[in-house]
């Protein structure tokens, strides 16, 4: 995958992270170029799940460069034409509710709208406690809309949280290939 550069934005689903960060080392080790991006609450957040700063340095170290951390910092992704795709991985049901309503206001959202100008494929790894209540809309909004993909996605626990669905971030290799080629990897729903 040599020359095929990733923006590799990351949102508050914390209990993904160690996913998450398993794929960035996956897709390190297989020859993208990634460009680590976090939300505001991802960079300046400590939380049971582990420290902002350990967070900062794991994506740092794993890419190779500094985290994208701020509006300003991530407008010059599309003009620079800075990425080949755009993963959001995790992407929580407020992210996805910005990115179906054109809400720009964090460091990922603004990532994805500066990349998303140069018409190129934005690959979305949801991971959000009520997707199958008020963030449904917004999921099938973004699932009908032009170079937005989904990493297929599952109930995590039915019963203890009938409105939770997270993607299965083994599949991000495999979805971010199809997406790259403008296609969803299917099934969707696993």
């Amino acid at each position: 995958m040599t020359g095929i550069t990733v923006g590799f934005a990351m949102c508050g689903s914390y209990c993904t992270f160690s996913k998450a960060f398993k794929q960035m080392e996956k897709l390190k080790n297989i020859g993208y170029d990634l460009i680590p991006i976090m939300s505001f609450n991802v960079f300046r957040t400590d939380t049971r799940f582990g420290a902002a700063k350990d967070f900062i340095d794991k994506a740092e170290s794993i890419c190779g460069r500094k985290v994208i951390s701020t509006i300003e910092g991530a407008e010059p992704i599309g003009p620079k034409n800075m990425t080949d795709i755009m993963l959001v991985a995790p992407c929580t049901g407020n992210t996805a509710a910005k990115l179906a309503n054109a809400i720009t206001d964090t460091p990922v959202t603004m990532a994805v709208k500066s990349h998303i100008r140069q018409s190129k494929p934005v690959l979305i790894s949801i991971a959000t406690n009520d997707a199958l209540g008020a963030s449904a809309q917004n999921i099938g909004k973004l699932l009908n809309t032009r170079h937005f993909y989904f990493v297929p996605f599952t109930q995590d626990n039915p019963a203890r949280k009938p409105n939770s669905l997270v993607a299965d971030f083994e599949l991000i290799p495999s979805a971010l290939e199809y997406a790259l080629h403008e296609q969803q990897i299917q099934p969707i729903l696993c």
